[in-house]
């Protein structure tokens, strides 16, 4: 792997499944990641592909389980409906799939507030939390955020 500590699949892996498997086998499960994006469709969690553009007849918690039992060693899960809207994550969505799933699981798609990040870490139960645009237009420093979820709690490096 040329020195990557991890390996992320997303539309590959979704397209491809045995991806995840030959993968895990050759480097190791604890080095691959795959990346689920998905967003709710008639009621009902649908993974999709290139960014949340395409759907696909997946549905997010079996397609969750079948790439934990192919050897993946985390789930980084994207809200599509949240991703960018600074609005929150969806916690009980979160919460099940960290219940039935025995791999890390990273939170993506919603993180507007160090209230939001924390509620996902505790609630929703997730091991953690990605979050861009708070970053990217320096509404939240990074040791603000770290400082302000020590205060509440959540164990975290400073």
């Amino acid at each position: 792997m040329a020195g990557a500590d991890t390996v992320t699949a997303n539309s590959a892996a979704t397209r491809a499944p045995d991806l995840v498997n030959r993968a895990a086998e050759q480097y190791g499960s604890q080095f691959i990641v795959v990346a689920v994006d998905a967003k709710q469709i008639d009621g009902r969690w649908t993974v999709t592909t290139h960014g949340g553009r395409q759907a696909t007849e997946r549905e997010l918690f079996s397609w969750a389980r079948e790439a934990q039992l192919r050897g993946a060693g985390e789930i980084l899960f994207t809200s599509m409906d949240h991703d960018g809207t600074k609005n929150g994550y969806p916690c009980e969505t979160y919460a099940r799939l960290c219940d039935m799933l025995t791999i890390p699981v990273i939170a993506s798609g919603g993180a507007g507030s160090i209230a939001d990040i924390a509620e996902v870490l505790t609630a929703g139960k997730a091991d953690a939390a990605l979050a861009a645009s708070i970053f990217h237009y320096g509404e939240i420093p990074i040791p603000v955020l770290k400082q302000g979820l020590h205060g509440r709690g959540i164990e975290i490096r400073l």
